[in-house]
């Protein structure tokens, strides 16, 4: 359905369509009316599937301004998930000015987020543990709280926060919303769902297919040792502006980065060892564009979420298939096409039939470019940009300048080229 059919707020709409958004997708379709009707959903899709709006857009219709006072909790796995939400939910409260939303997690001074706490915040976008400190400080009363949301389940019961997220939900009142999003629904989450749903609506976008259509898949058979080479030689041939590498260890992750990093290419690395200081900058300069490439673990890229990255490539195949669905999920965001790469050594060749089995994957065989095709392709694009200043542009003067020279125009042309393919 489109957007507009949704019986919410005109100010919540046009914060939408701002963000490019005209058609639900299809846990939105399912589960928005049934929240906005006031339901405990179960909702289980796979990452990328636009479950922030799914939750973000009943939760802010129901916001009541004048009341400063949390009103809304949405608990998250990861502070960079956490950080992505609710960036998402401010963009969607846009046009509604008095709407105050507040990030809360480890890794942050506690003191800042005390103050503003103290000025009155509607929805706190949380990591539990960061949660519970506040709570038993008494910096963040929950008792006025009428919607819980539970952003990526699985994952926050696989990192060990049950206790802190069982902890969180009885100092919430008992007539109010619980919302749940989760990839799997193991039988964790199915006890959670007994004990602190009321008759909660049951909503399965279950084949991965569909939840990842504009994902086009390819494999390159690689060694081991020949990966790095092999996986400059496909970043150089394939003109992507925005590349996140997955690896398996942090080792891997530094042991890339160091690699693309001498050889020229814009890049950095995020892992879970690093700050959270160091890793807010990172994301900011990937974000931003400042870096073309961004090498990644499991672990840190949980949350991540920009909408531009147009490749993920996995350096290391993931020996969890359902690992290999969250890292191809961080591209074809909201309906944008997008590629999944994979450097497959002979070892990892069971990993990825696995994978392709567990969820009937069409992933198609590439070769390696080699160096001649590689700069064929960027011979081309130089020209293409030639053919497409000429037609464009005013090149009267430099024409005289050439006219003038005794030299033949071609040979002219060709140093020139020379010049921008070298330097």
């Amino acid at each position: 359905m489109n957007f507009d059919e949704l019986k919410i707020n005109n100010d919540i709409k046009k914060a939408i369509k701002d963000m490019g958004f005209t058609k639900t997708t299809p846990i939105q379709t399912k589960s928005i009316p049934e929240s906005l009707k006031g339901k405990d959903i179960i909702g289980q899709a796979q990452t990328g599937s636009g479950k922030t709006l799914a939750f973000g857009i009943p939760l802010l219709e129901k916001i009541f301004t004048p009341d400063k006072s949390p009103q809304a909790i949405i608990l998250c796995p990861t502070r960079e998930l956490c950080m992505q939400v609710a960036l998402e939910i401010k963009k969607l409260s846009k046009y509604m000015k008095k709407v105050h939303i507040l990030a809360v997690y480890g890794g942050q001074p506690i003191g800042r987020q005390i103050r503003v706490l103290n000025k009155g915040v509607h929805i706190v976008v949380g990591t539990p543990g960061r949660v519970i400190d506040h709570v038993e400080r008494g910096t963040l009363d929950l008792i006025g709280i009428e919607t819980v949301v539970l952003d990526e389940a699985d994952e926050m019961l696989d990192m060990g926060f049950r206790e802190d997220i069982e902890l969180i939900l009885r100092h919430t009142p008992k007539q109010r919303q619980t919302l749940l999003f989760s990839a799997t629904i193991p039988n964790e989450i199915k006890k959670i769902t007994k004990l602190y749903q009321n008759n909660p609506e049951f909503i399965k976008i279950s084949d991965s297919k569909k939840t990842i259509p504009k994902i086009k898949q390819f494999y390159f058979k690689s060694d081991d040792r020949d990966k790095i080479e092999d996986l400059m030689k496909i970043i150089e041939y394939h003109d992507f502006n925005l590349w996140l590498v997955f690896c398996n260890t942090r080792r891997r992750v530094d042991f890339v980065m160091r690699n693309l990093k001498r050889s020229g290419i814009s890049v950095d690395s995020i892992h879970g060892d690093m700050t959270q200081k160091v890793r807010d900058k990172v994301m900011n300069k990937f974000r931003n564009g400042n870096i073309k490439v961004l090498v990644a673990s499991d672990i840190a890229a949980r949350g991540i979420d920009v909408s531009e990255v147009e490749v993920v490539l996995n350096y290391d195949i993931p020996q969890n298939p359902e690992d290999y669905i969250h890292r191809i999920g961080r591209t074809a965001r909201a309906g944008q096409n997008g590629f999944a790469f994979n450097l497959v050594a002979s070892y990892e060749s069971r990993d990825l039939i696995r994978i392709r089995k567990a969820y009937n994957l069409n992933i198609k065989q590439k070769k390696v470019p080699t160096f001649g095709e590689i700069e064929k392709i960027k011979n081309k694009k130089v020209m293409d940009e030639v053919k497409k200043i000429i037609k464009e542009k005013d090149l009267n003067d430099y024409i005289k300048i050439i006219n003038s020279s005794d030299m033949n125009s071609v040979d002219i042309a060709a140093a020139l080229l020379k010049i921008i393919r070298e330097n």
